[in-house]
């Protein structure tokens, strides 16, 4: 428990953290401080190339083995589980509709890439290694939540002649979104470069990159912080509860698949953090288009207003600490 707290303690006095609540405060304040919307995707964008091709380098440098296939496999299949026990969880605590419970159980089953980084960057300040290849396990986990949330809801609405939302515009959505596209195509660049490849644009993606990121938490915080205010009537106590939860629930079914394919600390912690963060990227694009009945307000708060500052701050601390302490790290 005093390793959490001091984990805890040194994770909110970080500058990403810090930024993220400067954003969170100011959006609460009212202030007019914004982050025009051009620049706020450059920068996304720029995270994205910049994960996916440090990622790419290091499968090249690392090579394939029995474990990274083993990983992307089970990345696969817990993206696809997680929804069906967020949908139970939901309709267990709260009053949520089935489309707009569904909707938020893939959020769930999806992950977040921001807070993939944000733990990547805890375990270097702690001098924790880990697998390079956990970009791939990324990218696998991306999709899989999205069908399972459609299967809930075909499987809820079977027979009301709503038809059939898995049509050609869903698949693209899904296979062709822009953040899937470019974080799989700069994952192969630096795989096909490898070390080479990463050492003539170091000073691009490696040096600017924690300024980048706080750059781009200020954004998130100033995001969740309106959410939070605009969606007071629909974020209930028990849906409040729910996006605190949840990430628990998740993320000691990502630890005990981390420890079962024997990964580094390194690698049960971002598995642990894969499994417990929600999409608020590619998932509501989806949701978009295949369930547009369902409450954006809903989803969108309980991942980024409540999940996403829940794992920075508290969430990403302990599942370094549990890691470290059944893995022997």
């Amino acid at each position: 428990m005093d390793n959490i707290f001091a984990l805890a303690v040194n994770n909110l006095g970080s500058p990403i953290i810090l930024c993220f609540a400067l954003g969170l405060g100011a959006a609460f304040a009212r202030s007019d401080l914004t982050i025009p919307e051009a620049v706020a995707k450059g920068m996304s964008i720029y995270l994205l190339f910049a994960i996916g091709f440090k990622g790419g380098a290091a499968v090249a440098a690392h090579g394939l083995d029995t474990t990274l296939v083993l990983a992307l496999i089970a990345g696969g299949i817990l993206s696809f589980v997680i929804p069906f026990i967020a949908f139970a969880l939901l309709r267990f605590m709260t009053k949520l509709s089935i489309l707009d419970a569904a909707a938020v159980a893939a959020h769930y089953g999806s992950i977040s890439i921001v807070t993939f980084v944000a733990a990547t960057s805890v375990l270097n300040d702690q001098g924790i290694a880990s697998e390079g290849y956990m970009v791939a396990v990324a990218a696998v986990m991306e999709a899989p939540a999205i069908l399972a949330a459609l299967w809930l809801v075909s499987r809820a609405t079977a027979g009301s002649g709503e038809g059939d939302r898995m049509d050609a515009e869903l698949w693209r959505e899904i296979l062709l979104n822009g953040s899937i596209v470019l974080l799989v195509g700069s994952f192969l660049i630096g795989w096909i470069t490898g070390e080479d490849g990463l050492a003539q644009i170091s000073s691009f993606i490696i040096s600017p990159f924690q300024g980048v990121l706080c750059l781009f938490l200020l954004d998130m915080g100033l995001v969740a912080g309106r959410g939070l205010r605009q969606a007071r009537g629909v974020m209930t106590a028990p849906v409040f509860a729910f996006g605190v939860v949840m990430p628990l629930v998740g993320g000691t079914l990502g630890l005990c698949t981390g420890l079962l394919l024997g990964l580094s600390t390194g690698g049960v912690v971002l598995f642990t953090t894969l499994a417990a963060s929600a999409s608020y990227i590619a998932v509501p694009a989806a949701m978009r288009v295949a369930l547009p009945e369902a409450n954006p307000s809903i989803y969108l708060t309980l991942s980024l207003g409540v999940t996403f500052p829940f794992n920075l701050t508290l969430g990403i601390p302990i599942y370094v600490a549990v890691a470290s302490a059944l893995s022997g790290g």
